[in-house]
């Protein structure tokens, strides 16, 4: 009977320990930078993001180079936040920018260097729904390919690649 207190103390703080471990970050990285190509409209796009401090407030800005869409300076940028491992280890980010816009997307590492991002956003009156499956070469470099539709307009296939910071 003495040794069981000692036997139940031990159990109670493995499975404190187990449950807070499952609950460690996705490993996903935010702070990056990006060159795609969209294949649509034969133009790249050069974006970056990155978390303020050790928060999950998130700051993006992205800006299109030649193809039809070509645009002078600072495409969009944006403010998001990010909710980690909300549902079976995905990240979920809300966020609000420039040109009217909002949007959600959610990232999931699938293991084995392989991620998975579904998105929806809606950019001055447009709704987007898009598609992304990028490989981690390394820590640091990521290739991607995505496919989003906008609503009245073509759809677009990207192929990027990221370094990770």
């Amino acid at each position: 009977m003495k040794h069981i207190l000692p036997i139940i103390t031990i159990t109670t703080l493995a499975a404190a320990a187990s449950a807070q471990t499952a609950a460690a970050s996705s490993g996903l990285s935010y702070n990056r930078v990006g060159v795609s190509y969209n294949t649509d409209s034969k133009g790249f796009s050069v974006s970056a993001s990155a978390l303020i401090g050790s928060s999950n407030f998130l700051v993006e800005a992205d800006t299109t180079i030649g193809g039809s869409t070509s645009g002078n300076g600072v495409d969009s940028v944006s403010l998001g936040y990010v909710f980690k491992n909300v549902a079976l280890g995905a990240d979920a980010t809300v966020s609000v920018g420039s040109n009217e816009a909002y949007g959600l997307n959610v990232r999931k590492d699938l293991g084995n260097n392989i991620e998975l991002a579904v998105g929806y956003s809606r950019e001055a009156g447009v709704n987007v729904w898009g598609a992304e499956l990028a490989y981690n070469v390394s820590k640091q470099i990521q290739v991607a390919v995505g496919y989003s539709d906008a609503s009245g307009s073509a759809s677009t296939t990207d192929i990027a690649v990221r370094y990770n910071f």
